[in-house]
This record gives structure tokens, C-alpha cells and sequence, in this order.
């Protein structure tokens, strides 16, 4: 999109961005004539329901003994809810090699004679029973009204439970996979009985042959569309049948492109979001094709993101939310989590980015009541307000990449910047702006008038439907200097209050050919 000129190329120019950093955050690709809708900066945003630039949500600690009962551990890198046939919930979370239910008191669920050294926990639900699998590790059941145990240590046990890494309820059955003796294998259980693991119509699959590229190992496994997913790190399969797995069919295979993160694998229902070594990427919903599309989701941040996973040492986590419209990934030892609007994906089909970097969640999970839970250093926080922890305030940060006015050969001399801000009762904005790419910027505060909202507008009844009730706010501020393209933007404290950027304005001079 052609920067939005009033007139070329004498006299008073003024480019006009209405809702500022539309298409998310581009680090990508050289910033000399960018699209104007992207941004080269787009920290603790969302991209909200109305296409702006907004603040993120805060969060508020949920857990009051987290201190207590994780120790020195990295935090809760494990959290998800099982809903019983009954509709009792039970929230499980895990770190400080301890298994916990709650929400307000963390419990302490660990079972007897369980030897844990790692949080890496994945879970399932079948026949109303939670399991829990990590690598090296007894898998774990849970029955609402009995105890937290051993899957070997139940009555009706058979067989031999893999202490496998990864694993999906799907077509009635628990399939897992990634066993510390053997990584190339699935295995799966009786129909409907995750403890009957001989006999029946449980089996094992070894996909030593299948792999399209030479030995590979399973990193994850999804249901999609009535397939089984198996996602290697170097490969993906797709089996079909899989309501009868001991004679389902490999229907699709991709080569040299697999799954780096188990953790990153996840539906909204239509795609299937997994980080690759070349980024987050989505399998598409035609696998019935002879090649399964992919797509790139992360185009637009691909180097930034391949960096920050060569970096990890640690867990990567994604976590998709319908309610919130994004994709969350987080690297457990980094200072970013990356943010994926997946509303509106851009049309080559990446999705629009921001980052958070005072905000990197352990571990995420969606409630059935539509909290978004995480978990943290300090226990389990849910996404709310507008405050992080201990009432902490964040920065709001967002930016353009270099803007030429249309001719990037002139000289511009800054006559000044209007901003239409929504929300952000008393905020003071402080608007930035720098010449030829210099990082160095010149910066002016506005304040913004206070608007006394009532919490019919905002809490209560949520920001997206209720939004005529906040203050919009029209301020101008001076600016000077001169140049031939300009980086601009502002930086605001959030403080218990919802903000968004409405449209950004920049008035300059053309002058002559530098």
C-alpha cells in the first residue's frame, strides 16, 4: 500500500495512518520502502478485533503459595484442565517436579513411589480419566473423586504403558509416542481404556520405514480433519484409518520439513499451528492433496524467530486462543514471546506479529470458562486487566519503518504529528520520531484527558463490543527536524487501562533533492 499523500511533490505534505501497524510487525524484509501498514516495532501489542495496534492484557497471580510449594524451580512450566463426564473441573499444573491441582492453592498431587526430575508434562483425556506423559517418566491417570497416581499402579492395568513424550486422545483410543527406548514408534491403546495396553485392539506401529528422508523420530502427534498427524523432526506423516489403527494407511507424507517443539503443536480447528527450524508454519486444511500445503506463518519475523528457537535451551511453548484471536509462542529461557493474529492473515497467508518481552509464559492453557491461564516463576497468573503482577506497569511500544513521503530523494523538514489515540484515560504518550534511520529519537509527551468510563464499559461487559464509551482522544504535537525519511511512533506506559492506536498523522515539507 502506497504511503497516503495529501498532495506531491511542494508544499505541505502529510501521510496519514489510519489504524497504524495493521499488518503486524515486519523485521523481515529491508525496511527501504516497506509497505506503511507494517511496523518496525510492535511491543506488548495485540492487533486488536478492529485491526489496531493495542495493549496486551496485564496479568494477575491466581496461585497464592506458588513461592512456597515450587522452591528454586524454573516455575509452572505444565498447566490444563480436565473436565470429568460430570462437569467438575480440575485445574493440573506442574513445576518444582511436583503435580498440583488448583487455582488459588496450588495441592500438592504427587503420587507415591513417582520419580519426577523434569515439568515437560502432555496431557489427555479419555473415557474421564486425565493422563499425563513425559519422557523417562511412569505416565500418570487421574479420576475425579480418587487420587492422582501411577497408570501401573491402578487395579485394572495391563500391558506395558510406554513412558512415552508425546501423546493425543484420539478415535477413542490414547496414542503415544517418542519412548525413551524407541522414538520411531506409536502405540495406542484399547478402545476407551487408556490402562489396557496388551490385548484388545491395542498395538504399536514402527515408522522406520515410512519416513520419506532416512531415520527421523516423532516429536508430536495430532488428530486433524480424521487424520493422525505425526509430526518427526525432519518429516510429517499422515495416516489415515486411524479409527482402526491396525490397519490404517499412510495417506500423505512431506519431506525435509518437521516439528522442532511438541509443545508448539496446536488446532484452532481449521489449521494446525507447529514450529519448524525454518518457523512457525501451518499444515493446511487439504491434506486430502498429494502434497499437504504449507504455510508460513511467521514470514515476517522467519529470521528473528529461527534465532530466538537456535537459542533455546530450554521448553518452547505455543498456545492457540479462540476468545483472544492469537497464536502465543514463548521460548522458556528467552525475552520475547511472539504474538500471531490468526483473524486476518495476511494475503500471501503469513500472519500478522507483535511481540511481549515483559511477558514469556512457561505454560498456557484455555479454560473451559475462556481464561487464559499461565503459568509463570511465581505460580498460575490469568490474562486480565490491565496491570502485570504486583500491579507492575508495561510499555506499549510501536513504530513505522522509514517513510519516504513518495519521494525519497528529497529533503523533508517535521512540521508536526497528530495522533487519535482510543483510550488510555490520563496516559502520558510519549511520541517519537528519528531521521534516516538513526535509532536516536526526539521525542515529545502528550497527556491525554481523563475520562471517567465506569466499569460497565470496560470490565464488566469486556473492551471490543462496549468501546463507544471510551474516550477518544485528537492531540497534536509539534516536531522538527529534517531529513529524507522518517521513523516515527510512540511509546505508552500501560496502567490499568485499555489502549489502542486510532491513526497517526505526519506533517512535513518536501524539499529539494539531497
Amino acid at each position: 500500500m502506497p504511503e497516503n499523500i495529501s498532495q506531491r511533490p511542494t508544499g505541505l505534505q502529510t501521510i496519514t495512518l489510519a489504524a497504524p501497524g495493521f499488518w503486524g510487525l515486519n523485521t523481515q524484509d529491508s525496511p527501504l520502502d516497506l509497505d506503511a501498514r507494517f511496523a518496525s516495532d510492535a511491543n506488548n501489542c495485540v492487533i486488536d478485533k478492529k485491526g489496531r495496534m493495542a495493549a496486551r492484557k496485564g496479568t494477575e497471580l491466581v496461585s497464592t503459595n506458588g513461592a512456597a510449594v515450587l522452591g528454586s524451580g524454573v516455575g509452572i512450566e505444565f498447566v490444563d484442565e480436565f473436565i470429568a463426564e460430570d462437569g467438575t473441573k480440575t485445574l493440573f499444573s506442574a513445576g518444582g517436579l511436583g503435580v498440583f491441582t488448583g487455582t488459588t492453592t496450588l495441592v500438592d498431587e504427587t503420587p507415591a513411589g513417582a520419580t519426577i526430575t523434569a515439568n515437560k508434562w502432555q496431557s489427555a483425556t479419555l473415557s474421564n480419566k486425565f493422563y499425563m506423559f513425559q519422557s523417562g517418566h511412569a505416565p500418570l491417570v487421574f479420576t475425579a473423586g480418587a487420587d492422582l497416581t501411577r497408570v501401573q499402579d491402578e487395579g485394572a492395568y495391563t500391558g506395558t504403558v510406554p513412558q512415552a513424550n508425546a501423546v493425543v486422545a484420539a478415535f477413542g483410543r490414547l496414542f503415544v509416542a517418542n519412548d525413551v527406548a524407541e522414538k520411531s514408534t506409536i502405540t495406542w491403546c484399547d478402545l476407551l481404556n487408556g490402562l489396557a495396553w496388551d490385548g484388545g485392539s491395542s498395538g504399536s506401529i514402527n515408522l522406520r520405514k515410512h519416513w520419506p528422508s532416512g531415520y527421523d523420530e516423532i516429536v508430536g502427534l495430532a488428530a486433524h480433519n480424521n487424520f493422525l498427524v505425526v509430526f518427526g523432526k525432519r518429516s510429517i506423516l499422515i495416516f489415515s484409518g486411524a479409527d482402526s489403527p491396525s490397519t490404517m494407511a499412510l495417506h500423505d507424507t512431506i519431506s525435509n520439513i518437521g516439528c522442532v517443539a511438541r509443545d508448539t503443536i496446536q488446532s484452532d480447528g481449521k489449521e494446525i499451528f507447529y514450529l519448524s527450524a525454518s518457523g512457525l508454519r501451518t499444515l493446511g486444511r487439504t491434506i486430502q492433496e498429494k502434497s499437504s500445503p504449507i504455510g508460513d506463518a511467521s514470514k515476517n519475523v522467519n529470521d528473528d524467530v529461527k534465532s530466538t528457537y537456535k537459542a533455546e535451551t530450554g521448553s518452547i511453548k505455543g498456545h492457540y486462543n479462540q476468545d483472544e484471536g492469537f497464536y502465543i509462542l514463548s521460548f522458556q529461557h528467552g525475552v520475547t514471546s511472539y504474538v500471531f493474529d490468526t483473524r486476518y492473515p495476511l494475503e500471501d497467508g503469513s500472519l500478522r506479529a507483535t511481540t511481549w518481552n515483559s511477558l514469556v509464559p512457561l505454560s498456557m492453557t484455555r479454560t473451559d470458562a475462556g481464561s487464559l491461564y499461565i503459568g509463570t516463576s511465581g505460580g498460575v497468573e490469568v490474562y486480565s486487566g490491565y496491570l502485570d503482577r504486583a500491579a507492575s506497569t508495561y510499555d506499549l511500544a510501536w513504530a513505522t519503518h522509514p517513510l519516504s513521503f513518495g519521494v525519497p530523494g528529497n529533503i523533508k523538514f517535521l512540521k508536526g504529528i497528530n495522533v487519535t489515540l482510543d483510550g488510555g484515560s490520563g496516559y502520558q504518550s510519549i511520541v517519537r520520531w528519528a531521521w534516516d534511520y538513526q535509532t536516536q529519537y526526539t521525542t515529545d509527551t502528550i497527556t491525554l484527558a481523563v475520562n471517567n468510563v465506569g466499569e460497565y464499559g470496560i470490565a464488566e461487559y469486556g473492551i471490543a463490543e462496549y468501546s463507544a464509551s471510551i474516550a477518544i482522544s485528537n492531540e497534536a504535537t509539534p516536531a522538527s527536524g529534517s531529513g529524507k525519511v522518517l521513523t516515527s511512533g510512540l511509546v505508552t506506559t500501560i496502567n490499568d487501562k485499555p489502549f489502542s492506536i486510532q491513526q497517526f498523522e505526519v506533517k512535513a515539507t518536501i524539499g529539494r533533492v539531497a
